[in-house]
């Protein structure tokens, strides 16, 4: 072991690490309490007060509202991916078809997200670096890997979704066909990241903007359509999966509200804001990002069962005209109109199509950062925010333009679903690694989750695994029975099948159960001070043990605060 001893910004630090290893095991910060090098008592000065650092001062003197609103915004851009083109997709086709029985998955889906996503909020706090970034430091490379390629897939999938909302946006808008609007989303997209040299704050309150414009449209509607509330609140709170194609769209719900490549970006968004790095203050800026992420939530929950409701009630309506009633048979982004046409009359389609293109074009943004920090983090690797995006927008845009030239409309709608079922299934690769970082003492050390928190969050992510592997397996089956391949097609494609879904057993396992090997917690604790004969040296030791534990920080700051 050797000592570390450096000052910075008038602050004195002493920390032990590892010289061995390369990896800061031990860290104590000794704010104001001289510089201990080789036992030369005469420099050793102790304070009598401000143990604390001038940051952490000046985080505590500052009021609570003005604290909780330099913590506002991560949670609204994050939310914004629940009121993407593939939540009101999925839902609309939930509602028309079930009316509410399915409400209770978006109950459901939105307190599991609000508890996933605050772990990942706490993660980013407590340990100062995000999940991609923890992830690259913990597992092999071949794993590492892995894990990139399932979250840029997870981001590819959720861009498809984009893609065809600003399609159906412009075909509602301008009358163009849904392909050709297709094509018009790259150009769309770079107009539209031009925002980005704005800032990160300025894009966090446009959102925020985008998601009341959403609201908007549908709440009003909700109003006038006064659906019976005792049927509402049977369909949030008695869960119930009886009709056709149940389990299938309330998956695709399911998958549509909990996106992977949050829990990346969520991770990382916390790190724009400077937190002092006291136990005290790591609790303090988990609260306030906590009630952020909950308001935003709730807002989002409420939207997305606003519209639920406003398909439920509008499709299974008594009086619904032949036109209406095809309408609602096969209801698309296209057709959404008819759900608002009480409330908009005529301008329904134009308020409505405005609203979609805003609602693609601002997950767009979040997607974009995702990938940023999805590549960072996994490969080390930066790339250009409008190269990245258009390299994902083009990769996005190849199913989605076969999709809609194939079978039109009808056919992109249903390639929305499909990419919202492909998010649930790629979920386990992001929440597993969340879920055991965020309880491991080599991560966080003593400020691990609540074991009541970690034991829910493990109840209901394993119930996700399995329903999705059940719900795989079951529609695998279903078109064997099915199809009229021959047999010797039947039984190479079956093979392929059931090899693939051991390899994603296996690899759930492998997440599960492997335990950490890199410590990226820097333990702080008070440290005894040198031997004196004076009461002002053991005074000031005493003091030191009793200041507010410093929490772990990354080993850059560590590095930059020592070469100076």
């Amino acid at each position: 072991m050797g000592l570390s001893i450096y000052e910075h910004h008038d602050v004195d630090v002493l920390s032990v690490v590892s010289t061995s290893t390369g990896t800061a095991e031990i860290g104590l910060e000794a704010y104001h309490v001289g510089v201990f090098q080789g036992g030369n008592s005469d420099s050793d000065e102790h304070k009598d007060n401000d143990v604390e650092s001038i940051e952490e001062e000046q985080f505590r003197v500052q009021p609570k509202w003005r604290k909780f609103l330099s913590h506002v915004g991560p949670g609204a851009l994050v939310a914004i991916g629940f009121l993407d083109p593939s939540n009101i997709e999925t839902d609309m086709q939930a509602g028309a078809e079930f009316k509410y029985e399915l409400l209770w998955v978006v109950l459901v889906g939105l307190i599991f997200a609000l508890l996933i996503q605050t772990l990942a909020t706490n993660l980013g706090v407590k340990t100062g670096k995000h999940l991609a970034e923890l992830c690259r430091e913990e597992y092999p490379r071949c794993v590492t890997i892995f894990l990139w390629i399932t979250a840029e897939l997870a981001v590819i999938c959720d861009d498809i979704p984009q893609v065809l909302g600003t399609a159906f946006a412009f075909n509602i808008l301008f009358k163009i066909p849904v392909w050709a609007g297709v094509i018009l989303t790259v150009l769309s997209t770079i107009v539209f990241l031009g925002v980005q040299r704005f800032g990160a704050r300025k894009l966090e309150l446009i959102i925020a903007a985008f998601m009341f414009t959403m609201a908007a449209c549908f709440f009003g509607e909700l109003t006038y359509l006064r659906p019976s509330a005792k049927q509402v609140i049977k369909g949030m709170f008695v869960p119930s999966l009886q009709g056709k194609d149940a389990a299938a769209n309330a998956i695709a719900l399911f998958g549509s509200i909990i996106t992977p490549y949050n829990l990346f970006l969520h991770s990382a968004l916390v790190l724009s804001r400077k937190t002092p790095r006291s136990v005290k203050s790591i609790n303090a800026a988990c609260r306030y990002f906590l009630i952020d992420c909950s308001l935003a939530f709730v807002v989002a929950f409420l939207i997305n069962v606003a519209v639920v409701v406003v398909a439920g009630t509008v499709c299974n309506a008594n009086n619904l005209s032949p036109a209406d009633l095809n309408t609602c048979s096969d209801l698309t982004l296209q057709s959404t109109p008819l759900l608002l046409r009480n409330v908009l009359g005529r301008s329904s389609s134009v308020v409505y199509a405005v609203a979609l293109l805003a609602s693609g074009q601002s997950t767009t943004i979040s997607c974009t950062f995702s990938g940023q920090v999805i590549m960072q983090g996994f490969l080390d690797t930066k790339m250009k925010s409008w190269a990245r995006n258009i390299i994902t927008r083009l990769i996005a845009i190849a199913p989605s333009l076969i999709a809609s030239v194939v079978s039109g409309p009808s056919g992109a709608a249903k390639l929305i679903i499909l990419s919202s079922m492909l998010l649930s299934f790629e979920l386990p690769f992001a929440i597993i690694p969340l879920l055991r970082f965020g309880n491991s003492s080599k991560k966080v050390g003593p400020l691990k989750e609540s074991i009541y928190t970690v034991a829910l969050a493990w109840t209901i992510s394993s119930a996700i695994i399995a329903i999705n592997a059940y719900f795989i397996v079951w529609a695998y089956m279903d078109w064997l029975i099915h199809n009229s391949l021959p047999k010797y097609a039947n039984a190479i494609v079956s093979v392929a099948f059931f090899a693939v879904m051991a390899a994603y057993v296996v690899a759930i396992l492998y997440l599960t159960f492997r335990k950490d090997r890199v410590v990226t917690y820097v333990f702080s604790a008070p440290s005894a001070p040198p031997e004196t004969d004076g009461a002002e040296e053991a005074g000031a030791g005493q003091r030191l043990a009793a200041a507010d534990q410093p929490a772990p920080f990354r080993e850059e700051d560590m590095a930059e605060a020592s070469s100076m």
